[in-house]
């Protein structure tokens, strides 16, 4: 099924001018140098014009820049302020049929229970176990292999990708995207410790994991629930590939942690933070909203690191600015020290 790039346009907003061409539908989107006679592709500067406009493409999201420029190009223009978030969104929208299509209804290996409940147009992929009283929200997709807890909920229109596993009583809003190996709601890492024997003994992890709207969780992450009351994954907030998120977290909206950060238990995370790649949290950490942590940084136990698109880096983390002039100082003080030898 295609769209023209008007009905585009008018799912996503911008300002479309047809070209002499004019093709009849739009089915998918790629890159410039990829694209067929009925792609979409973007186009962000003046750099890429010629190469579009060369391309295969059926059409092109520009910037209102470049207005007078594709004036008279023979390809349908798609004007808008953000060429790349459009067509984000231009992606989301000619794809979704063609995923729902992919499959609907309870496969026959799945195994549901009774007490379940399976919400209008979801569906349950090959070998997925559904348990009592989980809920289901409408049109979401359970891809094969996951294991559904009891009492979990999850909300309208998700995706969960093959071989999830989520424990009992997590709760996932709408629009929830996970993808495939991730396990949520585990029991955290929580012992104590017998002085007497040397021994460690579990700490209760009775609490549940809480996970809001347009939550997005990469491939063989994990999320562990609280131990006494609830871990919790603000709305909007994306997690990369192998990401740790321990017991009582709090993770607040638009958040950003990218692949192989480690967070310690009964952190903070405020809104609109960035958190680069294999960073690592001790506990009781505080980062304040709209930090940046550089990738490998690394944040003691405790300490709360604030100031709203500042950009910390190093080990223990430090504004970027003191972290350079320390490098610098070590490599002065090293070459002085070689020529004294």
């Amino acid at each position: 099924m295609g769209y023209s790039l008007q009905e585009i346009a008018n799912n996503i907003g911008g300002r479309v001018v047809r070209g002499e061409g004019d093709p009849s539908d739009i089915s998918g989107v790629a890159s410039i140098a990829s694209a067929g006679p009925h792609d979409l592709v973007f186009i962000e500067d003046e750099k890429m014009l010629s190469a579009a406009l060369q391309s295969k493409a059926a059409g092109i999201i520009a910037p209102e820049s470049l207005a007078e420029e594709l004036s008279k190009s023979p390809k349908q223009i798609l004007f808008c302020a953000q060429p790349k978030l459009a067509f984000a969104r231009a992606a989301k929208f000619v794809t979704e049929q063609r995923m729902q299509d992919q499959q609907l209804g309870v496969h026959p290996s799945a195994i549901v229970h009774q007490d379940a409940k399976i919400g209008l147009g979801a569906s349950i992929g090959p070998h997925s176990v559904i348990h009592a009283r989980a809920e289901i929200g409408a049109r979401t997709r359970i891809a094969s292999g996951v294991t559904i807890g009891v009492g979990v909920s999850i909300g309208k229109e998700g995706m969960i990708h093959a071989n999830v596993s989520i424990y009992p009583g997590t709760r996932l809003g709408d629009r929830v995207i996970i993808h495939a190996g991730a396990v949520l709601g585990s029991d955290g890492f929580g012992y104590v410790r017998d002085n007497a024997s040397g021994t460690y003994e579990k700490f209760p992890q009775i609490g549940r994991l809480e996970i809001h709207d347009d939550v997005e969780i990469g491939a063989n992450s994990t999320i562990d629930r609280g131990a006494l009351d609830a871990t919790v994954i603000g709305r909007g907030t994306k997690l990369d590939n192998l990401v740790h998120i321990g017991h009582n977290v709090q993770v607040g909206e638009n958040v950003v942690i990218a692949a192989q950060t480690g967070i310690s238990g009964s952190c903070v995370i405020e809104d609109a933070a960035i958190i680069g790649g294999q960073v690592g949290l001790g506990d009781h950490v505080t980062i304040g909203t709209g930090v940046i942590l550089g990738s490998k940084s690394g944040v003691l136990t405790g300490k709360i690191v604030r100031g709203k698109g500042e950009v910390y880096w190093g080990v223990p983390a430090r504004p970027l600015k003191q972290h350079l002039k320390e490098l610098a100082a070590l490599s002065r003080l090293a070459k002085s020290q070689a020529e004294e030898k």
